[in-house]
């Protein structure tokens, strides 16, 4: 143990050496790309819930039958996998028109958009969406 406590004391000072970079200027560039996909499915299926019948003219009149019959046509669909059932007009039981004067001069417009499937729209649609980004860094006196 007094070898070493003597040897304690005879140990010369440590000498520190300063440590210098080996370079005096420089740059770093970092170079970072980022890739986003969004990938998008819209379905859009539009339905008329009831149904319209109009008639329009001049030079005629309603032949007496009921202006309004009851709707009781009944139409199923399906429709991706999805069952509707819908009632419409029976088309047969549609008022009459007659012409108030035989001979003269008339006009007539009758229309009837039944109930049910009116479009279905489908549209995929992908986006990508980079973004690019550097980065220098410059180093020196």
């Amino acid at each position: 143990m007094r070898a070493v406590a003597a040897l304690l004391l005879v140990a010369l000072p440590a000498a520190a050496v300063p440590v210098v970079p080996q370079f005096r200027t420089g740059q770093q560039t970092t170079n970072t790309r980022s890739t986003t996909q969004i990938v998008e499915q819209i379905r859009s299926v539009d339905f008329a819930t009831g149904y319209s019948y109009t008639a329009a003219g001049s030079g005629i009149e309603h032949s007496g039958l009921s202006m309004l019959p009851d709707a009781v046509e009944i139409q199923n669909q399906t429709t991706d996998g999805v069952q509707s059932q819908w009632i419409g007009l029976p088309l047969g039981q549609r008022p009459s028109w007659k012409m108030t004067q035989d001979g003269a001069a008339f006009q007539f417009t009758e229309s009837y958009s039944g109930p049910g499937l009116q479009t279905i729209t489908y549209i995929d649609r992908t986006t990508t969406i980079t973004a690019d980004t550097s980065s220098t860094s410059v180093f020196g006196p």
